[in-house]
């Protein structure tokens, strides 16, 4: 089963995702990037969906880290605050999709999906 990590301080963003993919798959929460970045150092994960706007360290550490340490890892940024060319730049660094709040739960599904199978992605 996949295993995904979810990074996000909105408590109610964090359980949606998480009642929305933990059905599927093995996930994993963390309210701050400081607390993902702990666990990357011991866990692998098949997708990372990670908030850009937290306190302490954004999400763009949690994607920088996650470049370093293994770029084939999909990462999905999500960010209520950014425009067009904050998600080019986030995809430039590495991020496999930028998703804007407020999200459509089926949206999020079809990018975790395409994630997770990257011929869905060509097809």
């Amino acid at each position: 089963m996949p295993t995904i990590l979810i990074v996000d301080d909105d408590d109610a963003v964090r359980g949606v995702l998480y009642d929305l993919l933990s059905a599927r798959f093995e996930c994993h929460t963390a309210s701050m990037a400081d607390e993902a970045l702990q666990y990357l150092e011991f866990e692998n994960y098949d997708v990372i969906l990670t908030d850009i706007e937290m306190p302490g360290l954004d999400g763009v550490a949690v994607l920088k880290r996650v470049q370093l340490r293994d770029s084939t890892t999909p990462v999905i940024v999500i960010s209520g605050k950014g425009d067009a060319h904050e998600a080019q730049n986030l995809i430039r660094l590495g991020a496999f999709a930028y998703i804007h709040k407020p999200f459509e739960l089926r949206e999020v599904d079809e990018i975790v999906d395409r994630a997770l199978d990257p011929q869905k992605s060509t097809g």
